[in-house]
């Protein structure tokens, strides 16, 4: 394995959990990467904040009709030459804990541009009461979807509390036959200390050993779905980071660290858009895990 200081810097490999432990001290709050994630950080979370109210409205799907091959960009058409029927599979963005659509206006765009046709946001209830109530409105409207668009599968981005929604549907609900491709992004798979602060229904289940994670813990034999899980060793809202892992032994996911990236700012992160393109586009089809620099 290459020295940890190689690893922050070009993006590599590595198989163990214990070699992701971030560094700790004064030094490390202060290092160039941190700080310059804890201020993208802040310039996003008042970004988004204006334009929260510009999300509460379902998304409706519209098609990109430049779908033609041929009338794309060279590296549109490189990230598709194993499979350019991938650019069609519709693509659907699920949001975390009391937010919207509108934590994926950068993320929605990016794909687009890279060549996915389809491309569309889904807004959950604000009052939901727990995962497995979420998953089961998931299910419906990429059955909706599916109607639609005419295809048997669908990709799923989950951000935070969304990857769990979408991971609930996939594992306990036979998800896995309508989602090819699942990444969630600073999801709590191993829950978050931060949830033992509220003692809402949906707050409870997201504590670390909980009866609805316990569940997730539990055998999926046979799934098909392919799941990427990305995680940050500077994701304030995920404690411990680690939980951001999802390290089921059926589901055989990738998992992908991010350096000096703040919870908000994981969709709008440029290496974590390139890691979610080329995953749904199946570039990324490896099980293992990964680690990525933060991008300026």
């Amino acid at each position: 394995m290459r020295p940890s200081s190689e690893l922050d810097s070009v993006p590599g490999w590595h198989t163990t959990a214990d070699a992701e432990v971030p560094p700790r001290g004064l030094r490390a709050l202060c290092s160039p990467t941190t700080l310059a994630g804890g201020l993208t950080e802040l310039a996003w979370v008042g970004a988004h904040a204006l334009m929260y109210p510009l999300g509460a409205r379902m998304e409706a799907l519209r098609p990109d009709p430049h779908t033609r091959t041929g009338a794309q960009p060279a590296a549109v058409r490189a990230l598709f030459a194993a499979d350019p029927l991938a650019a069609r599979v519709p693509v659907l963005l699920v949001h975390g804990l009391v937010d919207n659509r509108s934590v994926f206006a950068v993320m929605r765009r990016s794909l687009r541009k890279r060549g996915f046709t389809s491309v569309c946001s889904w807004n959950y209830s604000p009052f939901l009461t727990g995962i497995a109530r979420g998953a089961a409105d998931l299910g419906r409207h990429i059955e909706r979807l599916c109607q639609q668009t005419g295809h048997d599968r669908v990709h799923v981005v989950g951000h935070s509390l969304g990857g769990l929604i979408a991971r609930h549907y996939v594992q306990r609900q036979g998800g896995d036959r309508r989602i090819d491709a699942l990444v969630t992004l600073g999801t709590p798979h191993r829950g978050s200390v931060l949830a033992h602060l509220l003692p809402t229904p949906l707050i409870r289940q997201l504590r670390p050993g909980s009866p609805a994670l316990r569940e997730l813990d539990e055998p999926a034999p046979y799934c098909r779905t392919r799941v990427t899980a990305v995680y940050s060793d500077l994701d304030q809202v995920v404690l411990p980071t680690q939980s951001g892992r999802c390290d089921h032994p059926d589901l055989a996911a990738r998992n992908v660290l991010v350096r000096g990236v703040g919870h908000m700012s994981l969709p709008i992160h440029r290496g974590v858009l390139d890691e979610v393109a080329s995953t749904l586009a199946g570039v990324r089809q490896t099980a293992g895990t990964r680690r990525l620099a933060a991008v300026a």
